[in-house]
Order: C-alpha cells, then structure tokens, then sequence
C-alpha cells in the first residue's frame, strides 16, 4: 500500500517522536519479553506475479497461441517454474503421464523442512484449453502459487509443516493430472497430506472473491485474510468439484481455495458490494483466445496472491496450537485516535486448571489503516504486561497475527485483556476479535 503524501509527512512525524511517544506508551512498562510472533506472511509483489505470467505469454506466443496438454507450450511452461523452483532451492519433481495419447507432466517442489508427516500442500493446474493462452485460466493461480513458493525461499520459511506445491497437467481434460498424482501416492503418504490448497482463476476481469467451503480450518483462514482486507467473501459454488482439489477431497485430504468466478454472471448484489459489472460474466474470456493478460484484474490478482501467502505462513509455519481450551472475544472495540487512551477487550477465562502454558497462544485480528502506529499489550489478570506488537510494521495496514506468550506464571482463571494504543494521529481502526488458547 502506498502512502499519500500527509500520510507519509504522518510517518515522518511519528519516527521523530517515537522516544517520547515510548516513555508513554505501554510498551515502556516492565514487562516480560518471552513472547514470539508466528512469522509475518509477507506482502506477495504484484510485479513479480505479472511478469511470470508475461512470460506464460510469450510462450503462449512461440508454441501456436496455447499451452494445452500435450503441446509444446505446457511442456515450456512446465520447463520455465522447474527452473525458478530449482534456482531457488527447491527439491523438485516432474512426473509423466499418458492422456488422449499425449505425454503429461504434473511438477511437484518440497521445500526443505517441516514435519514429514504433516504437509501442507498448495497447487494449481498449469495447462491451458487450446484456443487461447490461458492467462486467467490459469496462468493466474499457477503464477500466485510460484511467487508464494519464491516467497518461502527468501524468506528462508522454517515451517512447522513440510511445504509442497504442485502444477497440474490436462485439467482441462477432467483434472488428469492431479488424479493421477493422488491415485499414485501410497496410503501411508495420502495420510501426511494435512490440507491441500487450490487456485485456479484467481484475477478474473470482473472478479468475486469466492471461498471454498470444504475444510473448515482452511476456510476460516482465507476468511479472516479477507476480512483483514474488509473484502466480503462469498462460498465458491461455480467451480465446486470441477477443479484439481476434488482430486484430493475424493481421496480424503482435507482442501480449500480461492476463485474470482468464470462464466457466470456477476449479481448486481455482487456488483454492489465488490464493484464491477452487474449482468456480465466475472470471465468473458474464459476459455476463450481473449484470456490473454489483457484478462486480468489487478486487484484481485495482488488481494488473492497475498491470500495464498497468507495461508501457507499461517497454515503450514505458525506455531502450533496448545492442546488447551481457547476463549475469544469477537465484539468490535473502536480504537480511538491519538492521542486517546489505550481500549482493552476483556476475556473471562474459567474452568482452566493451575496457571497458563509457556506456549499460550494469542490470535489478534485488528483493522487499522495503518498498523505501525500501534502497540498492542497481553494483559495478564493480575496485571502483568506482554508486549505483543509495539510499533512495527511501518505503512502496512491492518494486524492479523499470531503469537506464542509464555505466560506460565500467571495463574490462568481470570480476566485477560488485549489493550491497543494508537500513538500517532490520522487513523481510524478496530479491534476486530481476539482469542487465547491455553
């Protein structure tokens, strides 16, 4: 998000004074430090998705105007995210199958790391149809999902889970290709698949913002990335069963995804509250030679990109949940601009036995416009201070996080309280909901 120019002045203004703004802050109260962040998903650059899908394009180009199963243009495609995943330190894979008499190729990349036996996995289908370049569809969710993986390279990601990611072949041939990685994979590995993510068309031109409904965890996860966003999300029923996650949902594995619509037609109810064009398809150019990058809305490539980030950090590396109780307070708290007092949203946490773990959890959900403004404490029943967030994340908006407090002594019954503290003016924000976990 770019700043205007009073909100970069506001910027400025807040560094100069950060010293005297800490002395007053609640952050400068003692308190404990043993408090770790789940990492930060990070913000996927648009840029760089486009261009992969430019270069999608230009082998479009140079192979006949497509890259459908069994051309040359998908087996160049496949060649060109092998070779970013394998520069970028990924263990890669590329398997072969027969379909309609054609050679199919399906690329899969682990990612160093995590728990062998839980993986969290993200694909998409990588062909297109013949007529037309597939650009939305679904050079789209193929780009999004390369960019997420390049993202876990830089960010050097030590996940919890082990990480995969998979590019599908001859989907638009009835999900070939991902049918036969899962019907390929022995049951004993079938098992480690903890959750699959999908994303096929997910920059449609005249987008919805559509959630698959399957897993529940997975679910709630793009929904609260969503929220964070104030986007309004909707149950994905145009696609349901028709791309490669039902693959894996037949086979037991838990799924999830993203879609920005095809050939239906978008409601003027939709139109209302996500824009665009009532009466129009979210895709005119679905599988159509019109679905060139032409065919790609902008924001809804960039909101979801960052939503496939934001699942597999949130997902696949955050630390895991106790196995304890959780309590949450989901009522709205305005957060008063500064220079205001600090707001604190209570939860009376009972029938909890002895004091809380060193591994309490605490999920924060705050919309702001500008989160570097904000220090947010943990505040224990007895009094005690845990800085959770203080100051961070410069002109970014918005703060849906994670954290892990050792809070072991502190005895656990009582009331807790997430305090937030805006300190420094021009903003407007919520404590949307909170939630710990013992």
């Amino acid at each position: 998000m770019s700043l205007s120019v009073s909100r970069r002045l506001a910027a400025v203004t807040a560094v100069a004074v950060a010293g005297l703004l800490a002395a007053t802050s609640p952050a400068a109260l003692a308190a404990p430090t043993s408090v770790t962040a789940a990492p930060t998903p990070p913000d996927i650059p648009l840029a760089n998705v486009k261009a992969h899908l430019t270069q999608l394009s230009s082998i479009a180009a140079a192979n006949g105007g497509n890259r459908a199963h069994g051309r040359t243009g998908y087996k160049a495609s496949i060649d060109y995210v092998k070779g970013k995943l394998d520069a970028a330190g990924f263990t890669t894979t590329l398997q072969t199958f027969t379909s309609s008499g054609a050679t199919g190729y399906n690329l899969i990349a682990d990612w160093p790391g995590g728990d062998p036996n839980s993986v969290l996995m993200s694909g998409s289908h990588l062909d297109s149809v013949t007529s037309g370049a597939g650009i939305n569809d679904n050079g789209s969710g193929s780009a999004a999902v390369l960019e997420a993986a390049l993202a876990v390279s830089r960010a050097n990601l030590q996940p919890t889970k082990h990480l995969r990611f998979g590019w599908w072949g001859a989907e638009e041939l009835g999900l070939v290709g991902s049918k036969y990685y899962v019907n390929n994979l022995p049951a004993a590995e079938k098992a480690k698949i903890s959750g699959y993510l999908n994303f096929d068309m997910i920059g449609s031109p005249n987008p919805g913002y559509f959630v698959y409904d399957d897993d529940p965890t997975i679910e709630q996860t793009f929904k609260t990335y969503f929220a964070g966003l104030g986007v309004p999300t909707e149950i994905e029923t145009e696609g349901d069963g028709r791309s490669d996650h039902a693959s894996f949902k037949s086979a037991g594995i838990p799924v999830g995804g993203l879609f920005t619509g095809a050939g239906n037609s978008k409601t003027s109810a939709q139109a209302q509250k996500w824009g665009g064009t009532a009466g129009q398809a979210f895709d005119r150019c679905y599988h159509s030679s019109c679905d060139t990058t032409a065919n790609i809305n902008d924001t809804a490539l960039d909101r979801n990109s960052d939503a496939v980030a934001y699942a597999i950090w949130n997902l696949g590396a955050a630390t895991p949940v106790p196995p304890g109780p959780s309590f949450e307070n989901t009522a709205d708290v305005t957060i008063p601009d500064s220079p205001a007092a600090a707001v604190t949203s209570p939860i009376t946490v009972s029938g909890v036995a002895g004091n809380a773990p060193a591994t309490t959890k605490v999920d924060v959900n705050i919309v702001h416009t500008y989160r570097g403004d904000l220090v947010v404490d943990l505040v224990a029943p007895d009094g005690t201070v845990y800085n959770l967030h203080n100051r961070a994340g410069g002109s970014a908006d918005n703060l849906v996080q994670s954290y892990t407090v050792n809070a072991s002594s502190e005895v656990a019954n009582g009331v807790w309280g997430l305090r937030v503290k805006d300190t420094a003016a021009q903003d407007v924000g919520y404590i949307n909901s909170w939630k710990i976990t013992f």
